[in-house]
């Protein structure tokens, strides 16, 4: 029998960070007291308003139905008014694309943007997700790769080596996923700036905008920037800010006729977003940001932590995260000697290593194209946290 899966989708590789938390959730229904640092995803409760919100939203017919593909009007309308508020980006409803989630977002943008040989430049360590839609395209990912020296961010100097003729788009993330990295104001708008000499296309995450922490600001390169407006899609959600990872409500916002062209894709792939969860997230986004600072508090403290527990351990190192909710740390001294009397040749054999013998999930840094690193979320309980740094340390310590 010949290959059924098509040659397009064969190639698409499987989510790192999803398949560690699955396997750490299925460690622990076995009974195994695994702690995870593996999801990206808020320990908390979705705040209670918004729940509310929900619940009525079920009890009201209009929502059992179709509605407009792009979102609900007012949702996209309060979008608007929240990017505004919050990030000083004033944009009107008709740039408001409702999507599944932030990764649907990616994936319409990318879409929306990408013909096959377009070269898209991917600054890394990377997001897994990031590469597979620009494949999926016909696009060419080009990694540009920062490390701890540059405290995980990429230079102007970098990109322009990377740029081609063929270059179409730049990814843009800061608050960093996996890293923590957070860009100063002069290094975005000097980043803007180049991508708008060179015509080039930004597609800038900003789903933790709300999650920075000391002296680190968040900035909105499109506001830095306002040139480059016309050829900038932001892509966000309701997901880490109001701890919503399932309910999948993202948004891109972008010029019209890009929005107006991946609205259309998504009425053929998805239609509209469930409707109580718009529901939801019209009520969280309308809201205020109390809860958020109230969730951005237990993440300063735990990043503390984290970051002094890991830098204590024989051989690790780790930059202080300053921002989103994950530390990367470097093991890379850890695979020059044995561990528990094994030979280890990468962190992928390292967080096979910690899983089984000290049921502590990580992240491999070759899911993000960062060998010798690991992501590790402190989006947990303060006794796990500090009980997983523990086991690590005990068992490298072997």
């Amino acid at each position: 029998m010949g290959i059924r899966v098509s040659d397009r989708i064969a190639a698409i590789a499987p989510s790192a960070t999803l398949a560690v938390d699955a396997k750490a959730k299925a460690l622990k229904a076995a009974g195994e007291p695994v702690i995870g640092f593996g999801a990206g995803e808020p320990d908390f409760a979705t705040p209670d308003h918004i729940v509310q919100a929900a619940i009525a939203a079920c009890s009201d017919p209009k929502n059992h139905r179709y509605t407009p593909p792009g979102g609900l009007p007012e949702l996209k309308e309060a979008v608007a008014a929240k990017t505004a508020r919050d990030s000083g980006y004033d944009v009107n409803a008709g740039q408001v694309l409702i999507t599944n989630g932030g990764k649907h977002a990616v994936a319409n943008a990318v879409a929306t943007l990408i013909d096959p040989g377009d070269e898209v430049i991917l600054p890394a360590p990377y997001w897994t997700t990031y590469p597979e839609p620009i494949r999926r395209a016909g696009g060419v990912p080009v990694e540009v790769l920062a490390d701890e020296a540059t405290g995980f961010r990429v230079t102007v100097e970098q990109l322009e080596r990377a740029r081609t003729s063929k270059t179409k788009a730049l990814v843009f993330v800061s608050p960093s996923n996996p890293t923590g990295a957070v860009y100063p104001r002069a290094e975005i708008e000097a980043i803007g700036q180049w991508a708008v000499e060179h015509g080039i296309w930004v597609i800038t995450d900003e789903i933790y905008e709300h999650l920075t922490y000391g002296a680190n600001q968040f900035h909105s390169m499109p506001v830095l920037v306002p040139e480059l407006a016309d050829r900038c899609i932001v892509v966000n959600g309701v997901a880490k800010t109001y701890a919503m990872t399932g309910w999948r409500v993202g948004w891109l916002i972008g010029p019209s006729d890009i929005v107006k062209a991946a609205t259309n894709l998504q009425s053929h792939e998805t239609s509209n977003v469930a409707n109580v969860s718009q529901r939801a997230a019209l009520a969280a986004v309308s809201g205020g940001l109390d809860d958020v600072a109230r969730f951005r508090a237990a993440f300063d403290r735990r990043r503390i932590a984290m970051w002094q527990g890991l830098n204590a351990i024989a051989d690790v190192t780790c930059l202080e995260p300053e921002g989103a909710f994950y530390a990367f740390p470097s093991f890379a001294a850890v695979l020059q000697r044995k561990v528990a009397g094994r030979d280890l040749h990468s962190t992928l054999e390292l967080a096979d290593l910690i899983l089984e013998e000290a049921n502590v999930a990580i992240v491999p840094g070759e899911a993000f194209a960062a060998p010798g690193y690991a992501r590790m979320s402190f989006a947990l309980g303060d006794d796990d946290l500090a009980e997983g740094v523990r086991r690590i340390a005990e068992l490298l310590a072997k």
